[in-house]
C-alpha cells in the first residue's frame, strides 16, 4: 500500500448503536501512523464514553459541548487532521475491505488527482444490503460542476482527498447545505477526480440520518440550499480560493 499518512474525519450524535462495527471496520484498515479523529456532536446516549472505551492510540476524541450540526463537526475535525490523505467517515456505515488500499493506488497512480469518490452499497439498520450500487439508484458518476450542482452525486462516506484540497475547502460556510456537495463542487473547480465505481462502503441508511434524502416536493427547499451554494463558491472562488485558515 502506498505510504501516505492518512487522517479520518469522522462525525458523531447519538451513534451508540453503529459505532463499533464502524470505528472496528476503519481501524483495521489503518497502520500505526494513521489517525481517526472524531468529534462527538454533544451526543446525550454515552458515545464519548464508548469510543474513549476502544482505547485505541490512532484515535483521538472531541467534544463540542453544544449541538452544533453535522457541517461544523467535519470542520473541527479537518482542522485537526494532520495526513497527507484524509477520508471522510460517519458513524452510521462500515468501510469494507480494500477501501483504503484501492483509493490510495488512484492517489499514488496519479499526483494530479485530487479527489477519489467510491461506490457504496446501500445497508438497512440491520446491516441487510438493500442495493448493491449506491450509483445505480443515484444515476451514474461524473465529476462535472454543472450537473452536480443541479443534482449532487458527491456522497461524504465515499470521498478521500489531499490534505492540499484544505486551502479551498475550509471553512465550510454556515450556510452550505452539507460538506460534501461542498468538497466536490470545489474540487471540480479546482481539482481533479477519479471515480472508483467498485463499492467500498456500506452506506447505512435509517431514520436518524443526518443526511436525508431531500425529495422531488421540496422544491423549495433545493433552491434555497443551491443559492447558498452558488453565492458560497463564487465568494471562495473570487478570494482564489483562500481562505483555510492557519490551522488547516
Amino acid at each position: 500500500m502506498p505510504d501516505f499518512r492518512l487522517s479520518v474525519c469522522m462525525a458523531v450524535h447519538n451513534g451508540t448503536r453503529f459505532l463499533r462495527p464502524q470505528v472496528d471496520s476503519i481501524l483495521a484498515q489503518l497502520r500505526p501512523g494513521d489517525e481517526l479523529l472524531v468529534v462527538d456532536d454533544a451526543s446525550t446516549d454515552g458515545s464519548v464514553a464508548l469510543l474513549e472505551s476502544m482505547r485505541d492510540g490512532r484515535m483521538q476524541v472531541y467534544r463540542n459541548e453544544q449541538n452544533l450540526g453535522v457541517v461544523p463537526s467535519f470542520d473541527k475535525a479537518l482542522r485537526r487532521s494532520s495526513g497527507e490523505i484524509i477520508f471522510l467517515s460517519d458513524h452510521d456505515d462500515i468501510w469494507l475491505p480494500g477501501k483504503v488500499a484501492a483509493s490510495l493506488a488512484v492517489f499514488a497512480a496519479d499526483p494530479e488527482v485530487t479527489m477519489v469518490v467510491t461506490d457504496a452499497k446501500l445497508i438497512d439498520e440491520q446491516g441487510k444490503v438493500t442495493k448493491e450500487s449506491f450509483f445505480a439508484e443515484r444515476g451514474d458518476f461524473a465529476a462535472g460542476f454543472l450537473h452536480n450542482f443541479v443534482k449532487n452525486k458527491y456522497l461524504g462516506c465515499t470521498l478521500s482527498f489531499r490534505r492540499a484540497m484544505l486551502r479551498y475547502f475550509l471553512p465550510i460556510p454556515a450556510d452550505v447545505p452539507m460538506h460534501d456537495i461542498w468538497f466536490g463542487l470545489l474540487n471540480a473547480i479546482y481539482g481533479k477526480t477519479f471515480f472508483i465505481a467498485e463499492p467500498l462502503t456500506a452506506y447505512r441508511r435509517h431514520p436518524g440520518n443526518a443526511t436525508p434524502l431531500v425529495t422531488s416536493g421540496q422544491l423549495g427547499k433545493i433552491l434555497r440550499w443551491r443559492w447558498r451554494l452558488a453565492t458560497n463558491i463564487g465568494a471562495r472562488v473570487l478570494r482564489g480560493g483562500r481562505e483555510a485558515v492557519s490551522e488547516a
